[in-house]
């Protein structure tokens, strides 16, 4: 058995960026930023930030590219891929992506930046080669509380 899956919650570092393939399809590429604060020994608070690549395609893809920002917190669950080229100085370079199966917007109604989910998104892409995704809305909820990763079930 195998298992390919990344999930993260995260914000947008840089406004979503949309375009089609040759064949038409659209595909939009954005990055998000996590970050993880720890206490080190002397007592001190350290942070320390990660960036990932994120890319959605077709009806996916359009809801990125129309409704996250720069700043948008959001979750995202896909799968880990990386690429490989050679570059022009004659060296092998490596990309590694997450290539986004489903999308939930967290930030308040209206908002970019973090907070609780006013308007809970969630857009899923199928993985059965159809050309359509599935895409779900969640109801709306009015929670102002603070999203705490001890809270999230998974």
């Amino acid at each position: 058995m195998d298992l390919n899956k990344a999930m993260i919650i995260g914000n947008v570092t840089r406004d979503p960026e949309t375009r089609s393939t040759a064949n038409g399809q659209p595909v939009t590429s954005f990055s998000i930023a996590t970050n993880l604060t720890w206490t080190d020994q002397s007592g001190q608070k350290q942070q320390k930030a990660e960036f990932h690549n994120i890319v959605a395609w077709r009806k996916l893809a359009e809801i990125c590219g129309q409704y996250l920002k720069k700043g948008s917190k959001v979750y995202i669950e896909g799968r880990l891929q990386t690429s490989d080229w050679t570059g022009q100085d004659g060296n092998k370079r490596y990309k590694t992506e997450i290539v986004a199966e489903n999308m939930i917007m967290l930030d308040n109604k209206g908002g970019g930046g973090g907070g609780a989910p006013a308007s809970n998104n969630n857009y899923s892409q199928n993985n059965n080669n159809e050309s359509e995704p599935v895409i779900q809305q969640e109801e709306e909820t009015n929670d102002d509380e603070e999203i705490k990763v001890e809270n999230i079930p998974f």
